[in-house]
């Protein structure tokens, strides 16, 4: 079993930073791509940022230039540094993790997600 776990959350004011971080636990041998995505109250949930396990990264076009994704892969973590922050982008973060579990076949896991409100 894989269990993905975030943290970093909380209440920024705008034009303030976050960094979330998603740690993966449990029986892993690697990990494929992993990714961050958000729903906001009413909203479908929408991708965020993805990183591939070379480093390989794209972003939505709404926080392209003021959000980085990143990963650690000895520490089976990925990260998500939030910049310039805007109300619009307040929501729950989502983590995922493209998993391999045996030759030709993988699976997606999820974490439980992180309320980010920017505010003043």
């Amino acid at each position: 079993q894989v269990r993905l776990v975030e943290s970093g959350g909380g209440l920024v004011q705008p034009g303030g930073s976050l960094r979330l971080s998603c740690a993966a636990s449990g029986s892993i041998f690697s990990i494929n791509a992993m990714g961050w995505s958000r729903q906001a109250p009413g909203k479908q949930r929408e991708l965020v940022a993805h990183i591939t396990s070379g480093g390989s990264t794209n972003y939505a076009d709404s926080v392209k230039g003021r959000f980085t994704i990143s990963r650690d892969n000895a520490k089976n973590t990925v990260y998500l540094q939030m910049n310039r922050l805007k109300p619009e982008d307040t929501a729950v973060y989502y983590c995922n993790a493209d998993v391999p579990l045996r030759v030709g076949v993988q699976r997606d896991y999820w974490g439980q997600g992180t309320q980010v409100t920017v505010s003043s």
